[in-house]
């Protein structure tokens, strides 16, 4: 690719990718950190609700005072940087590429139409909102002419990365995972008894530093479904309509779990997606586990594939038949310029949704009672469930990212999927519903890739 060289280049005219952020909280401030050290990148403006944040996030990566603007166009004109309040401004800003980083996927789907209306490419950095309404927004970036992008540094974009090699290298993909901490009682995981589910000091959780909501939507399930379904859309793979299995298991075992359960492993089918536990479901930690890693599973082509599988480092299944590529690490907003460079420079994405063939859709987390209000992801009522999307638009099922602050108009069993029909929706999310209607349009229109 020799993006650094594209990127010297640009650096070399004075003329660099100008970058407005949304979104100052973790992904983006480590994003910040490296951004100053890149030829051919200009942050023009970071834009926060929160602008005490944003200003607390450049102070803590070392950005010079020296480097500040009043306004955009100061920004612009000195190759500085701005703070806003409100992100309207980067829309009819002289910008590149817009990097949406917000975690809210009601705003995040706002933020890519205007971006993708006002010709910018959108970096996808809140995937909650690729999963509700990915398909569609991806649809509306190519009528346009821009690119809509998973950002790379997070997981399902370098799950994506390691699909289109290993297809490229004339694979059929049998699955596209990752790893992740589970134990069978983590789906009834809530805010009050988060903690006792990490292993973060008491000192660090009483500090206020955490947020209980978006660590219980990392343990319970939902976040990994969330990120699966990003991968599966991006990749053109199906689900099983039982969710994800979070087998435990090594590195070593990845393609012996992660193969056809036809051939001894846990997929309903080949050409899916899936979650390895880092922990035995007694809780101990597994040795070489794939914690904070990404993997692929391919299947040897011939029997002289499958030898060479033997030979070299590819971390087989007994028969030799299957085999795993595995990436130890993320380092998420640190290596997001990956995606910015190729989509401005190339005009390409480093994942981007094909089609709907995953979704995510809420679970009762208890036996919930008509009249009570659900609180979406992380809360005390439901978390994310993996699901393919044709069943999801069959059954009526309600993505989990429109569950938040709905009421329930009917009772639903712990464990039962919620549906459309049991909740009042709020009908100001209008622009977000019609996106989630487009996109559950393309369920009807997928054929799964290999």
């Amino acid at each position: 690719m020799n993006l650094h060289k594209l990127l010297t280049e640009r650096e070399a005219q004075d003329n660099p990718i100008r970058v407005g952020l949304i979104g100052a909280g973790r992904y983006g401030t480590m994003y910040l950190a490296q951004a100053r050290n890149i030829p051919g990148i200009h942050v023009v403006a970071i834009a926060d609700i929160n602008t005490e944040r944003a200003k607390g996030a450049l102070k803590l990566v070392d950005w010079p005072e020296s480097a500040f603007a009043e306004d955009i166009a100061g920004a612009l004109a000195t190759r500085s940087t701005t703070i806003l309040g409100d992100a309207a401004e980067l829309f009819e800003a002289d910008l590149d590429v817009i990097v949406e980083a917000t975690g809210n996927p009601i705003i995040g789907i706002n933020h890519a139409l205007r971006a993708i209306e006002s010709k910018k490419h959108i970096i996808m950095v809140t995937v909650e909102a690729d999963a509700l309404a990915g398909p569609a927004l991806a649809k509306r970036a190519e009528a346009a002419g821009v690119v809509y992008s998973l950002a790379y540094g997070d997981q399902p974009a370098l799950i994506w990365e390691l699909v289109d090699w290993a297809r490229t290298s004339g694979f059929d993909v049998v699955c596209a995972g990752k790893g992740a901490k589970y134990l069978s009682h983590y789906h009834q995981m809530n805010p009050d008894n988060v903690w006792e589910n990490w292993e973060f000091s008491k000192e660090l959780t009483e500090s206020g530093q955490l947020n209980p909501y978006m660590h219980t939507s990392f343990r319970d399930g939902t976040k990994a479904a969330i990120e699966m379904a990003a991968v599966a859309n991006a990749a053109g793979l199906r689900p099983s309509d039982e969710g994800l299995t979070f087998t435990p298991g090594d590195v070593e075992q990845i393609a012996t779990i992660c193969r056809p359960a036809e051939d001894g492993g846990v997929l309903s089918n080949a050409g899916s997606v899936d979650v390895m536990s880092s922990v035995t479901r007694d809780g101990d930690w597994i040795p070489h586990n794939t914690q904070e890693g990404v993997f692929v599973v391919v299947k040897a082509t011939n029997d002289y594939v499958s030898g060479c599988f033997q030979e070299y480092p590819w971390h087989p299944d007994p028969s030799g038949q299957y085999a795993a590529l595995y990436r130890p690490y993320h380092y998420v907003g640190l290596e997001l310029n990956v995606s910015i460079t190729n989509a401005v420079l190339r005009g390409v994405a480093t994942g981007a949704p094909e089609g709907f063939y995953a979704d995510v859709v809420a679970c009762a987390k208890k036996s919930l009672k008509a009249g009570e209000i659900l609180d979406g992801e992380g809360g005390f009522t439901v978390w994310g469930k993996l699901i393919s999307a044709e069943k999801s638009v069959r059954d009526g099922a309600l993505p989990v990212a429109m569950a938040h602050h709905v009421k329930l108009l009917n009772d639903i069993p712990e464990g039962g999927i919620v549906r459309w029909e049991d909740v009042v929706i709020d009908e100001s999310l209008n622009e977000a519903i019609q996106l989630r209607r487009e996109t559950e349009a393309l369920a009807l229109d997928t054929v799964p890739a290999s």
